[in-house]
This record gives C-alpha cells, sequence and structure tokens, in this order.
C-alpha cells in the first residue's frame, strides 16, 4: 500500500521523500478536532501499518498552533444531547486514534507549538518522540469541560512519561504545562526555535536508518510495558533474531568491513 498520494479531506497531508507530515486544518481555531479529523485520522494511521512508502510521520503544528481540543460546537455541543450507546461509540474512537498511533509501525514525531490541549495534547503524547517550540502550552483539560482526566489513555500514557505525581496534578488541575516545564519533566525531547524544521530533520535521520527494525524498536518499547522482566528480554531476544535475519543487518556488517557508511533499505 502506498500513501504519498493521500488526499484527506478533514487534515493537511504531505510527503517530505519517505517523511509523511500530517497538519490539521482551520489555524484560526486553533486546529480544533471534529467527529469526521478524529475518524480519519484514525484510519490513516491504521493504514500506516501497511504502508511501503513511509519511513516516518511529523505531526505539525499549523498557524503557530498544534491542537485546541475537540471542537466546542462540532463535538461538545452535539455529545451533551447524545444517549450513552453513542457517547461510548464516540470515546471509543477518540481512544482508538491512539491506539492506532502506537500501532503503526512508524515514528511519530509530534512538532508542537502554541496552543496543545486536550486531545491533541492526547495526539503529542501517542507520539514517540515530542519536539517543542519555547511557546508551547501543553493541557490535559478533562475537568474543566466536567469531564474526569482518563480520557484516551492519559491516566496509563502520562505517568509513564512524566510519573504519577506530575500527572496527577496535570490531569486534576487541568493546568498548563510549559515548554520547559515539559522537557525538564520528560515530556518533551527538547525545546527548538524552528521546531517544525528540527523535526523534519530528525524524522528524515530516523528513516535513513533500518526501518524495519525502528518497526520492532517501536512494537516493544509500548509492549513491554505489560511484560515481567523476563518476558521483556525474552520478547527482545526473539525480536533480535529476527531483525538478525534481514538485509539491513547484513549491509550494516558489509559497510562497517569496508569502513563505510551503511546504507538501509528498510529490508
Amino acid at each position: 500500500m502506498n500513501l504519498a498520494d493521500l488526499k484527506p479531506q478533514h487534515f493537511e497531508w504531505r510527503m517530505d521523500g519517505r517523511v509523511a507530515v500530517v497538519r490539521l486544518l482551520r489555524p484560526e481555531r486553533k486546529n480544533p478536532l471534529t467527529f469526521e479529523s478524529y475518524a480519519e485520522l484514525r484510519d490513516t494511521f491504521r493504514k500506516l501499518a501497511y504502508a511501503e512508502d513511509v519511513d516516518a510521520v511529523v505531526f505539525a503544528s499549523n498557524g503557530g498552533n498544534f491542537c485546541s481540543g475537540g471542537d466546542v460546537h462540532e463535538i461538545i455541543a452535539p455529545l451533551v444531547e447524545m444517549d450513552m450507546k453513542d457517547l461510548l461509540a464516540f470515546t471509543r474512537m477518540t481512544g482508538d486514534l491512539v491506539k492506532a498511533m502506537i500501532g503503526c509501525g512508524r515514528p511519530v514525531i509530534a512538532a508542537v507549538e502554541g496552543v496543545c490541549v486536550g486531545a491533541g495534547a492526547m495526539i503529542a503524547l501517542a507520539s514517540d518522540l515530542r519536539l517543542a517550540a519555547p511557546n508551547a502550552k501543553t493541557a490535559f483539560l478533562f475537568t474543566r469541560v466536567g469531564l474526569a482526566g482518563c480520557d484516551m489513555g492519559a491516566c496509563a500514557l502520562l505517568p509513564r512519561m512524566i510519573g504519577q505525581g506530575r500527572a496527577a496534578e496535570l490531569l486534576y488541575t487541568g493546568r498548563s504545562m510549559s515548554a520547559e516545564e515539559g522537557a525538564a519533566w520528560g515530556f518533551f525531547n527538547r525545546v527548538v526555535d524552528d521546531v517544525e524544521s528540527e523535526a523534519l530533520a530528525l524524522a528524515q535521520r530516523i528513516a535513513e536508518g533500518p526501518v524495519f527494525a525502528h518497526g520492532i524498536t517501536k512494537t516493544q518499547l509500548n509492549q513491554e510495558w505489560s511484560m515481567g522482566l523476563e518476558q521483556a528480554i525474552e520478547a527482545e531476544a526473539q525480536a533480535q533474531a529476527i531483525c538478525m535475519q534481514t538485509r539491513d543487518f547484513e549491509r550494516a556488517y558489509q559497510a562497517f568491513v569496508a569502513k563505510r557508511r551503511p546504507v538501509f533499505a528498510g529490508d
């Protein structure tokens, strides 16, 4: 499956070499999510698991902001009128976006500028790496709209990233976390001025590596949270044995012998 020519209706998609760049729409409203964009993003990340022409993804900002979360008028207003069956279908769909990002088999880098709140903060959290502009403000503000902080996997993922106490503070209060605070806590990998350029350069560097092995790394990073140490070591033994059968492993050896840089092909 090739996704280079993908033309989504509810977000921007472009290719920079073998790196896909995703950007939410409506910057004048700080790029809110809608029912349609949730579903289309979920379906796209599911397809990425089978894409042959995408090796990494940058989830970029638009107009100086990342994402303002669910649109107040197009999502929250209709939710107030829904019954339990439809509400559960919606909350499962939003969680499916996180699962699709985690399961897509491609490293995802969030390039966060400005507002990054609610479901937008969860998109950043579900990414593998997060770079922040100095003006980034991240908030899991679910309690500020009368909901629990346990949305889209927040109570599972955020404590793993920044620790239980810090996660509890953000999820109970809904307050903003600054870029510097996020970097100090381990939420952001680093704070940079030209965040999108840095994210693209990092994605290109990753895409030039052994991309099949990168997919294995992503799988193990996520699956080993629920494993004991003995299970994890055995899982990694099997995973590494699989990678040792790839031609990229042989290419790296031949390059080392020839004293040159390896050129990986992802097989």
